[in-house]
């Protein structure tokens, strides 16, 4: 009788168990997306159905950076009617293609507007992606969208040239300045 107890306390045990493991939260992430690059600018975002409360989400956009170091800004928002209704997106962060984070971003607000940028200076040649956190606080449908921009950054050599050019205009302007004394 005891062994039986044991035995029945043990299926009930299990049985919970199993039925908890249904009330974990579906992830309802896109597959990766590759950005199109136009002029050293993209646009990105994803859109969810209904009935998704609770789930979570974890966008992948992956792009390349070809040729000198280029700095990146990235935002991204969501809106909703309310707070509880739509998504809220808990992060935005870049990461190598490798897989190794780069940088997270800041979040600007959270509520009825989410709003996420980041920037990140110098990133070499090679590929890269944004990721996109978040979760559905409601059974509404929920979407999000971003642009990034890419900026190469001036070589030294520009940087020593416009130097000597605002040597040369100060030399002017001081020679003006001295021949109006005179």
């Amino acid at each position: 009788m005891k062994n039986s107890k044991s035995i029945l306390a043990a299926v009930v045990l299990a049985t919970a168990s199993l039925g908890a493991s249904s009330a974990y939260a579906d992830d309802i992430s896109s597959p990766d997306q590759a950005l199109t690059i136009v002029d050293m600018s993209a646009t990105f975002g994803d859109a969810f159905a209904m009935n998704n409360n609770g789930d979570t989400f974890m966008d992948q956009f992956t792009f390349s950076v070809t040729g000198p170091a280029t700095n990146l800004d990235a935002i991204i928002s969501s809106i909703s009617r309310t707070a509880n209704t739509g998504l809220d997106i808990t992060g935005l962060s870049l990461y190598s293609g490798a897989g190794a984070l780069i940088r997270a971003g800041t979040m600007g607000s959270t509520g009825i507007q989410d709003i996420w940028t980041l920037s990140v200076n110098n990133l070499a040649s090679g590929n890269y992606y944004l990721q996109v956190n978040g979760s559905l606080v409601s059974n509404t449908s929920g979407a999000f969208g971003g642009s990034m921009m890419l900026n190469p950054v001036p070589e030294p050599e520009t940087y020593g040239m416009m130097l000597a050019g605002l040597g040369v205009v100060g030399m002017l302007a001081r020679r003006r300045k001295l021949g109006k004394k005179a």
